[in-house]
């Protein structure tokens, strides 16, 4: 085997809990192989880096074994090497924006603070 789906090598090594569930995700762009906007069919190999992005959180993984079948916890951990930097505790991590329900459309320094909070470029 010399490359497996990356939607499939997700769902083995249990980064997500189904298939289906990986696919979305890929399709949702939230997956990246090598730096790059991966779909679900694109393929992995050995060496690879696959980028997921989960609850906010980009999770780096560096592909060290290919698996086609989903296995247990002790062995999907031995098919990659996390290299995700560490997240921040709670208590350093900024403040969330709070907005008051039905407050309307935010202003454009609002919107702005919310893509910085996101983690996005604001034009």
């Amino acid at each position: 085997m010399e490359s497996v789906r990356v939607d499939t090598w997700l769902w083995t090594v249990r980064q997500l809990r189904s298939r289906s569930l990986a696919t979305a995700a890929a399709r949702a762009g939230h997956v990246r192989v090598n730096g790059r906007p991966a779909k679900a069919s694109t393929p992995v190999r050995v060496g690879d880096e696959v980028r997921l992005r989960v609850q906010g959180f980009d999770r780096i993984l560096e592909v060290r074994k290919l698996l086609s079948t989903r296995v247990g916890a002790p062995l999907a951990v031995e098919a990659y090497a996390d290299q995700s930097p560490p997240r921040l505790p709670r208590e350093l991590a900024p403040a969330p924006i709070i907005r008051d329900p039905g407050a309307g459309r935010p202003t454009k320094r609002e919107r702005r603070q919310l893509d910085e909070l996101r983690g996005r470029r604001s034009h």
